[in-house]
């Protein structure tokens, strides 16, 4: 009874917050934007669509309509009618939104050659003297998770890696780190004429990354939301990529429409505290602009005064990263990526299982976000997938607490599928 009375007050509220957002983006912006209150359109499919049957443009139903009782009753007689002809093409801009926030990386997609920010690292050197003469350079990309950024690597894996020496071809192993800030979070562009879908990601990587630094091999890790990301890339370069490591992988049964998944990543419930924010942040389009506001667009304020409360020169890597996004970039990614783009896993596992790609997955059997059921669904789809569950550990601390671990089953990983993928050859 609890948690029915909190979300109707929460209904209530964003059906208001829709009304008060159109009057002030018209004063400030002189035009009202488009939102997702109203119902899919039938035409949707051709909205960002690529023409080749994919779907991976295609905006997810989620966006739409969420299930709102005073949207419903056409709150006010009126809020029913705005919301009915919203214009659903991409917006043409040249500049932030009054609700988002103007320091350089947040306005960096303003620059007509914007590309990802990447943190590259050269893994630090182990000693082996009769080995130096002979050496090769293996790449690794790594892809970060909801709310999240290249930080959740450079300061837990990255220090721990080292360089190896492989006795059977004779040769010294040498690791370059990519650590990829997504598109929308960290210190990335952050544009507002985008939807954020996973052909987006996909094609700001490969600007970033593949095609800059010229990779004809790589392996892939990626966390979280990341893994969706990461198969649609496994699978469109799979005769380059040697292994893909998931960890925590959200992915559902093909059989879960998107709405489905939206309820099992985002449950309307009050507890835990983690799942009650994704809820809010996840149905709530408008309340959840707001506490953007209130928290990213001063995200540097908000990061003095808490150094200034704790007393520490710097703060934890986690706690910056969750202000480091603009709602629009959070909230097409978390619809659009996690929701939508979930059908389209099957398709890519399938790719990678045919092109033999090794497939390692890592979950914590407590994990709350997504849980380890994500994972035997991989299995049942890409029976050779190898699976690793780790007991007591959930969606952060697969990888926080137990770094040593987590890198020297990375390199075990990297070290197998490098010889398997020579052989091949």
């Amino acid at each position: 009874m609890v948690t029915f009375l909190v979300f109707l007050v929460l209904d209530f509220l964003d059906t208001v917050l829709c009304l008060v957002y159109r009057f002030i983006d018209e004063f400030l912006e002189g035009k009202v934007l488009t939102c997702y209150c109203q119902k899919q359109r039938s035409d949707n499919d051709d909205d960002g669509g690529d023409g080749d049957g994919n779907g991976d443009s295609e905006l997810s139903e989620t966006l739409f309509g969420r299930k709102n009782i005073f949207r419903e009753m056409g709150f006010l007689g009126f809020s029913k009618k705005l919301c009915e002809n919203n214009d659903l093409e991409k917006i043409e801009c040249s500049k932030q939104r009054w609700s988002d926030c103007g320091c350089e990386s947040c306005l960096s997609w303003m620059s007509s050659n914007s590309v990802l920010h990447v943190s590259i690292t050269q893994s630090s050197q182990q000693a082996n003297e009769e080995n130096d003469e002979k050496s090769v350079e293996e790449n690794v990309i790594f892809l970060h998770g909801f709310l999240s950024s290249s930080s959740l690597w450079t300061e837990t894996v990255f220090q721990n890696i080292t360089n190896y020496s492989n006795q059977v071809t004779n040769c010294n192993v040498n690791y370059k780190l990519f650590g990829v800030d997504l598109l929308g979070f960290g210190r990335s562009p952050k544009p507002r004429d985008c939807f954020y879908t996973i052909k987006d990601h996909l094609e700001m990587i490969e600007k970033s990354i593949i095609i800059p630094y010229q990779l004809d091999s790589f392996h892939l890790v990626a966390h979280s939301m990341g893994c969706n990301i990461a198969l649609a890339l496994a699978a469109k370069h799979s005769k380059s990529v040697k292994s893909i490591t998931l960890v925590a992988p959200p992915i559902f049964p093909s059989k879960f429409g998107a709405k489905r998944v939206l309820e099992e990543l985002a449950k309307r419930e009050l507890w835990p505290p983690l799942l009650f924010g994704s809820a809010v942040m996840s149905w709530y389009e408008h309340i959840g602009r707001t506490i953007c506001l209130l928290v990213c667009r001063f995200h540097r304020t908000w990061e003095k005064l808490l150094k200034l409360l704790l007393k520490k020169k710097s703060l934890h890597f986690m706690i910056l990263d969750l202000a480091r996004h603009t709602h629009h970039s959070a909230w097409h990614s978390m619809h659009n990526v996690l929701c939508g783009g979930n059908k389209l896993m099957e398709k890519y596992l399938r790719v990678l299982s045919e092109a033999k790609v090794k497939i390692c997955v890592i979950h914590g059997d407590k994990d709350k976000i997504a849980p380890v059921e994500c994972t035997y669904n991989i299995k049942r789809m890409a029976p050779n997938a190898e699976i690793n569950i780790i007991r007591g550990a959930n969606h952060n601390t697969i990888i926080l607490g137990r770094e040593n671990d987590f890198t020297t089953n990375l390199q075990l990983t990297w070290a197998s599928s490098s010889l398997h993928h020579d052989d091949d050859e």
